[in-house]
């Protein structure tokens, strides 16, 4: 099995329309989640807080800085993520399907290098 990180990915701005909305978002994630565990593809999963809360460590000409922000500037972001173990690449970009449709942001497939 390989482990995968399905990333979420957005703008910071609410993809939601409304509170309500949030709410289902959050209970079909809640249900995908617990879909995940049952199958025994679950590794690892959590949301993230907005990336201007990020910062950054980094060595410049031997010498470390710590800064606040993200280091990419992007309009899209990480706003969560699940790892799991699938049989191939197939089997978890079918999980980001199911995890797109629930979370109702984009998931990104990517396998983690071998040992």
């Amino acid at each position: 099995m390989t482990q995968f990180l399905l990333s979420v990915h957005g703008t910071g701005e609410s993809p939601y329309a409304n509170p309500e909305e949030m709410e289902r978002a959050f209970a079909d994630t809640g249900v995908l989640n617990e879909e995940m565990r049952q199958s025994g593809v679950w590794v690892f999963a959590g949301g993230l807080m907005p990336a201007s809360t990020a910062s950054v460590v980094r060595v410049r000409d031997g010498v470390l800085q710590h800064t606040d922000g993200p280091y990419l500037e992007s309009k899209e972001h990480i706003g969560g993520f699940w790892v799991i173990e699938a049989a191939d690449e197939a089997e978890a970009t079918t999980w980001a399907e199911k995890a797109t449709v629930a979370c109702r942001g984009d998931v990104e497939v990517r396998p983690f290098q071998s040992e």
